[in-house]
């Protein structure tokens, strides 16, 4: 009896592990179980299934990145605003803000520049670049600037002290915006970890090398992080999807 109810548990697991390109580990597919088809299973059970069925997630491996510009004596750092409070328990608030380098094509090399609600974990808005020039950064503001209806009276933008960052003239935008600016201390990059989380994320679930030309990774790109914010059941967001996760703070 139980190996005919492991067989069809391990069916609907299967059928959401494929579904997300085996991306997914016990406590994602958890979620999806409980969101999506209405079934509680307990996650000791799913890794069980997963093993005996060697559905195997797959493991994501850090890369080093190194910003390209370099800085000036005009450039100047902000203090940390923030320290490691991200949840402010209300959207807008703290807006996270970082790069990293994404490859498709023959190994040709691109740009993500996001801007994240720390509280919500909603993706803002995202520019890809070809280039790591200071426009990625200028075009990332002035998204957030329309996407933002009316920003928070304490809204701060709160990001690492790389060269687009500390650049005066990204730092006057951000005070036109009336954001304050905040930045982890060099070396501690858990001072800006849900960032570094999103994009470790991204790069496991979105197989941007096979994308063959920049308008399809930027498609790419732009459907995965619209999936992520509308349909990526998280725990800590009392397992909604960050677009949900924002109407029920807005609602409270």
């Amino acid at each position: 009896m139980r190996m005919e109810n492991d067989d069809k548990d391990a069916a609907l697991i299967e059928k959401i592990f494929d579904a997300e390109k085996g991306k997914v580990g016990a406590l994602q597919i958890k979620l999806f179980l409980e969101n999506d088809y209405g079934i509680i299973m307990n996650h000791k059970k799913i890794r069980r299934l997963m093993k005996k069925y060697h559905l195997a997630a797959t493991i994501r491996q850090a890369k080093p990145y190194r910003h390209m510009l370099k800085a000036t004596k005009a450039h100047s750092t902000c203090k940390n605003l923030l320290g490691r409070t991200f949840d402010q328990n209300e959207p807008g608030k703290v807006y996270l803000t970082d790069i990293t380098y994404i490859y498709y094509g023959n190994g040709q090399k691109a740009y993500l520049s996001c801007v994240k609600d720390s509280t919500t974990k909603e993706i803002i808005t995202h520019v890809v670049s070809r280039s790591l020039k200071m426009d990625i950064v200028y075009r990332t503001l002035k998204q957030l600037n329309e996407t933002v209806e009316l920003f928070h009276p304490e809204a701060m933008i709160h990001s690492d002290q790389g060269v687009h960052y500390t650049h005066p003239e990204f730092q006057n935008r951000v005070k036109q915006l009336g954001l304050r600016q905040s930045m982890f201390r060099r070396g501690n990059c858990w001072d800006n970890a849900p960032m570094e989380s999103f994009f470790g994320h991204f790069k496991d679930m979105v197989d941007h090398k096979a994308c063959q030309s920049f308008k399809e990774l930027k498609h790419t790109v732009g459907n995965y992080i619209n999936k992520y914010n509308n349909e990526r059941y998280q725990w800590g967001l009392k397992k909604m999807t960050p677009v949900q996760y924002r109407g029920h703070l807005l609602a409270a």
